[in-house]
């Protein structure tokens, strides 16, 4: 295994570490809030069971039973997060740096096969997740509570996810 082979899979468990500290703090602040919008935590479990449809198909398992916009309270939103990070903390243990070209099939939620490379998949689920995270801080500002930042920058600050 090379030296960039090497930095490439230290990257991607710091980026899921910085994923699962995200989720933690956008459900910190809903549990904090007095009231939750329901469309907040629509958005919230979309993103976490999006989550599990990716580890599933990383897993090359059938994900078409998953909804992903499913009906979530808060509770099965945080027993998820926990649930996820240990699914892809497995994966990428398990995970060779020569395996992030592989390709993995599956359909979409419309039954579309697809083929997409460990790499572009864990990106997406990453990416992903920073833009509806960036969506629940947008309606928490917008219902008066103070918005979740979650930016990696901030969490590359903390010193206890330093790697």
């Amino acid at each position: 295994m090379t030296a960039i082979q090497e930095a490439g899979h230290r990257h991607l468990q710091r980026v899921l570490s910085h994923t699962h500290w995200a989720n933690l703090e956008i459900l910190a602040a809903l549990q904090k809030a007095d009231t939750v919008p329901e469309k907040l935590i629509s958005v919230f479990g979309h993103l976490l069971s999006a989550e599990k449809v990716w580890l599933e198909r990383l897993n090359e398992r059938d994900s078409s039973s998953l909804s992903i916009w499913p009906i979530s309270r808060l509770a099965e939103c945080g027993a998820l997060i926990q649930e996820n990070y240990s699914g892809y903390l497995m994966f990428l243990e398990q995970l060779k740096d020569t395996d992030l070209d592989t390709l993995i099939p599956y359909q979409n939620s419309k039954g579309i096969a697809f083929s997409t490379s460990i790499f572009d998949i864990l990106s997406h689920v990453s990416l992903h997740g920073s833009y509806h995270r960036g969506q629940i801080s947008s309606y928490l500002r917008l219902e008066g509570y103070e918005p979740v930042n979650t930016d990696y920058i901030n969490f590359s600050r903390l010193e206890e996810y330093e790697a």
